[in-house]
């Protein structure tokens, strides 16, 4: 099993920053649960405050979700394709910003509630063994924990290049 390294393609274009990276986050290895927005800020330099993602009131000031790999294995049948799959921990009323993944993935939904929207469909609850699938570079608008007290937990999975590279992209 490979921990998962996670990059941004702009990084890729730098060798330094992309080996930086990759040794923070195997020293953290893949138990580490990580804050998509707090990764991406650190990482990019980026003010998640400033992302143009939501439009949804206080998205900026509502908690975020956690990521926990599970595994990353390579598809001996599919020839520089991997498999990752990772938990995604919604606190109450927790809040993710639109972002693309740069392969197909499938979510399940395993407690709670979790209210998704990919452009051009509706917002859609989706509740316990319920799932969703998006399409390699679809845009996710958001995904959110609706409840103010309950947390949401789904797990992804992830079809996406060999080498565990980067799961989730910019919007843009």
């Amino acid at each position: 099993m490979n921990p998962l390294t996670l990059t941004l393609p702009r990084l890729a274009r730098k060798p330094a920053m992309l080996a930086l990276a990759t040794t923070t986050m195997l020293a953290l290895g893949p138990s580490a649960p990580r804050s998509a927005i707090d990764w991406f800020a650190g990482i990019c330099g980026v003010d998640p405050s400033m992302s143009n993602a939501s439009t949804h009131t206080g998205a900026a000031s509502r908690p975020a979700s956690t990521v926990k790999v599970l595994s990353c294995e390579a598809l001996p049948n599919v020839p520089g394709k991997s498999v990752t799959t990772a938990i995604v921990d919604f606190p109450p009323l927790g809040f993710t910003p639109a972002h693309r993944h740069p392969g197909s993935v499938t979510a399940v939904v395993l407690e709670g509630t979790i209210r998704s929207q990919l452009q051009g469909g509706p917002p859609v609850d989706y509740a316990v063994a319920q799932t969703w699938f998006e399409p390699p570079r679809a845009l996710h608008l958001f995904a959110e924990n609706p409840d103010a007290v309950h947390p949401a937990k789904i797990l992804a999975t992830f079809i996406a290049d060999t080498n565990c590279g980067p799961l989730v992209l910019p919007p843009d």
